[in-house]
């Protein structure tokens, strides 16, 4: 029996492993106890997905624990063990202000709940690979210190920039501000490459741009793009926070990295780190990401321009993924900005 364990299962990485691997062949345990709902509200909760997964995959089983829970998490690796194949791990604490707010909570969920996960494996199935969903904020705001310049509807670096293609994994993640999620996730990010590179797990950390899709459950305070789209649909406004919504994300869709992780789980390798966005590829501005949406849907967006941005945002963030590409050559990148758009818009309940 091959058997994948994903956790945040019903989030928008999450889910998108489930079905993926399910329909790889693997049978699925997913652990996820719809946290968003406690972080962000009944707009937020993921029920809605866990349905939908659980009708769409029969070898599918959904278990609400809390991954701070190592008791409970045990009971699941030592009934499994070595029928364990993989490890996704997505579950998190997602929000800078939610971060900073809850700083032990924040803490406990994305260092101390990685750390249960990471012994487990070692205990039960240490051959199998253990995928980490890391994030871009473990460089604080270094980003924000290049010289970066402002056009009509973006910041950008001139072509000639070493960084013009994006940030490396080689970025200094010191002498920073960080936000206190960004601080509980490089914890993280840390510890699974230290049990590759020290323990000789077979550990990835992918460092994730904006990672978006149809199964996102967008929130004010984390999911950007799926928000922004939801709210337009309805005509409310969209608050700018900050740089005059000029900031730069690179877009990628789930699917995009979940095939990233397969790759991976094909051929994988030990403390490994890969900076995982739209690149180059797929990237906008938040205004640029509003005028697509106004194209698209014909509807006049209002909007509010809030001047203080939030701690450690990033004024212009591109990934750099030549790294993965060479480690991985047949990775496709099928989804660009537009068409991840254009999907939100379909997909969209028309209710936040």
């Amino acid at each position: 029996m091959s058997l994948a364990i994903i956790t945040g299962s019903t989030g928008l990485v999450g889910s998108e492993t489930v079905n993926f691997f399910h329909d790889k062949g693997f049978d699925v345990i997913g652990i996820d106890n719809n946290y968003r709902k406690f972080f962000f509200g009944n707009n937020a909760s993921t029920t809605w997905v866990k349905k939908n997964l659980i009708k769409r995959n029969k070898n599918f089983k959904n278990f609400s624990i809390d991954i701070r829970s190592f008791d409970k998490l045990n009971k699941i690796f030592k009934k499994y063990k070595k029928n364990i194949s993989v490890i996704v791990h997505c579950a998190a604490q997602p929000s800078h202000d939610y971060g900073k707010n809850f700083p032990f909570l924040d803490f406990s969920i994305n260092a101390s709940g990685t750390l249960n996960l990471l012994e487990l494996t070692k205990k039960y199935c240490p051959d199998s690979p253990f995928i980490f969903m890391s994030t871009n904020k473990v460089y604080g705001d270094n980003p924000n210190k290049l010289k970066i310049f402002e056009k009509k509807t973006r910041w950008e670096l001139s072509e000639k920039d070493k960084n013009f293609k994006g940030i490396s994994e080689s970025f200094s993640i010191d002498n920073a501000t960080h936000s206190f999620f960004g601080v509980s996730k490089t914890y993280a990010d840390l510890i699974v490459q230290e049990y590759g590179k020290n323990i000789g797990l077979k550990t990835v950390c992918f460092r994730g741009g904006c990672i978006t899709g149809p199964n996102h459950s967008g929130a004010s305070l984390h999911g950007f793009l799926s928000y922004l789209v939801k709210s337009s649909l309805i005509q409310k406004k969209y608050n700018l926070i900050g740089y005059k919504g000029k900031q730069v994300r690179d877009n990628l869709h789930s699917n995009d990295l979940v095939n990233c992780f397969w790759e991976f789980y094909k051929k994988p390798r030990s403390g490994e780190v890969y900076n995982m966005g739209g690149g180059r590829y797929s990237n906008c501005s938040i205004l640029e990401a509003l005028s697509i949406v106004e194209d698209i849907t014909k509807i006049k967006i209002k909007r509010k321009i809030l001047k203080t941005p939030r701690v450690g945002d990033h004024i212009w963030y591109i990934s750099n993924l030549n790294k993965f590409k060479k480690h991985y050559p047949k990775w496709r990148q099928k989804y660009n900005t537009k068409k991840i758009i254009k999907e939100l818009i379909n997909y969209s309940s028309y209710e936040l």
